[in-house]
């Protein structure tokens, strides 16, 4: 067609494999044409119903000055951008009646165009009949079978490392290992254990935030929490908080009421393990202050999600070091007394493993959450204290809530965990929302 001007469309189909007589989208010939799930994108699919299409899935744009037409480029999709039944690589250039599917069954387009003597600017899109007509049933898939296809391995490249959980399934297989190896060794096999739950139970967490930072700097916050409750904030801490404020713990076999419970419960439990185990992210925040680019932005806290991100960090190193340093220890020695080493270990292993999951309802939720504030207080200064001082409050109330519970009803623990782990999963979606790196942050791709 020499000397003809294509004006490019994307005509939705209504069902796999059937053209119907829906209205197409019009391509710019200036500036991107944005496909997925978010409504900022220029073809904004309807997000309850294409759970398969990403946030921002696809992109359409036009071709170089010099070379007529458009290209599709896949957005790093989670479920991929497929043309003609080929999984798309990067990009291509789309040609009338090429076929476009967002994720394997998703929802697919027809690429078409309407030719003209000249160009001219895109005003309002014609009617159907005008378009190109492009032949859709009976169009198949090639039938011819790939190397790839055959050895999914031989391409799936940084995809597998990216997509496909690469890391995590090794970190497991490692574990497991591990594990098989200390059988026999209590001591040694608790550890494992216990890193391997807190450590997925981080990593949840920071794929629910989507934000990325290094694996370090988590490490040192969980590190930083374990050196303050073994310095002597911690005896002064319990000085302050449970001799001269009302947070005395109560005595074995004590009688007293809910409410008074309640209440010690919030001094000398949630004031101040939640202080202390913001520490770390306040630390972090003054540091990333005197820090350089990118050293800055990797440490420091300038948002709710790096908040929470510490805050999660913090909140294993503090569940760890109690659990494996108080808790079980304790239940060991006691039961060890009464019923000899064998029952001792099951019982410590009974205790390991409800604790250790349950963080991310527990220390993990309420840390996470007061981090959300710390983040918050951050980006809205001029309202620091007031944020600071609610997100204490609300943290040191859900700890209270869930000690309290546990001396009354397993029922109501289980409400307050719930309670507990729904505060934190929404900072997190508000976090996400309100992020001043929210397109770079993975977490809208993913879903």
């Amino acid at each position: 067609m020499t000397g003809q001007h294509c004006r490019g469309f994307l005509r939705p189909l209504a069902g796999r494999g059937t053209a119907r007589h829906l209205s197409p989208y019009p391509l710019s010939e200036d500036e991107e044409t944005v496909i997925g799930r978010d409504p900022s994108c220029q073809i904004a699919l309807n997000p309850n119903q294409y759970l398969i299409v990403s946030r921002r899935h696809a992109t359409i744009r036009p071709c170089s000055p010099w070379k007529q037409g458009w290209e599709i480029c896949d957005l790093n999709s989670i479920n991929g951008t497929y043309v003609n039944g080929y999984p798309l690589r990067g990009c291509c250039q789309l040609h009338a009646g090429d076929r476009i599917e967002l994720g394997q069954d998703g929802p697919q387009f027809i690429f078409e165009c309407q030719f003209s003597s000249s160009p001219s600017p895109i005003s309002s899109v014609p009617p159907a009949s005008s378009l190109t007509p492009v032949s859709v049933i009976g169009h198949k898939t090639p039938d011819t079978v790939t190397f790839s296809q055959l050895f999914p391995l031989a391409s799936t490249g940084q995809d597998l490392t990216q997509k496909a959980f690469l890391r995590p399934a090794i970190l497991t297989v490692v574990f497991v290992v591990l594990m098989f190896m200390a059988v026999g060794k209590p001591m040694v096999f608790n550890l494992l254990l216990a890193t391997y739950l807190t450590g997925a139970a981080s990593y949840f967490v920071y794929q629910l935030c989507g934000k990325p930072k290094p694996w370090w700097v988590f490490l040192g916050c969980a590190i930083a929490t374990g050196l303050i409750l073994t310095s002597p904030l911690l005896p002064l801490s319990i000085i302050i908080f449970r001799d001269i404020l009302p947070g005395s713990l109560p005595e074995e076999g004590e009688l007293i009421s809910f409410t008074s419970l309640l209440i010690r419960m919030f001094f000398g439990a949630g004031l101040m393990e939640e202080l202390l185990k913001a520490l770390p992210i306040i630390g972090a925040y003054f540091l990333g202050k005197l820090l350089r680019s990118p050293w800055r932005e990797q440490i420091g806290v300038w948002e709710p999600l790096d908040g929470i991100l510490l805050g999660t960090a913090s909140g294993v190193g503090f569940t760890l070091l109690e659990t494996l340093g108080q808790y079980v220890p304790d239940i060991i020695d006691n039961v060890t007394f009464q019923a000899g080493q064998g029952s001792a270990q099951l019982m410590g292993l009974q205790l390991l493993i409800p604790r250790l999951l349950g963080s991310v309802a527990g220390h993990i939720a309420y840390s996470g959450y007061f981090g959300y504030f710390i983040g918050l207080s951050v980006l809205k200064p001029r309202k620091a204290w007031q944020i600071l001082a609610t997100g204490y409050l609300c943290a040191a109330i859900l700890h209270a809530l869930w000690n309290a519970s546990g001396f009354v009803s397993s029922f109501l623990l289980a409400v307050v965990g719930i309670l507990s782990y729904t505060c934190l999963a929404a900072a997190i979606l508000k976090a996400r929302a309100i992020s001043p790196t929210r397109s770079q942050n993975f977490a809208t791709r993913l879903f």
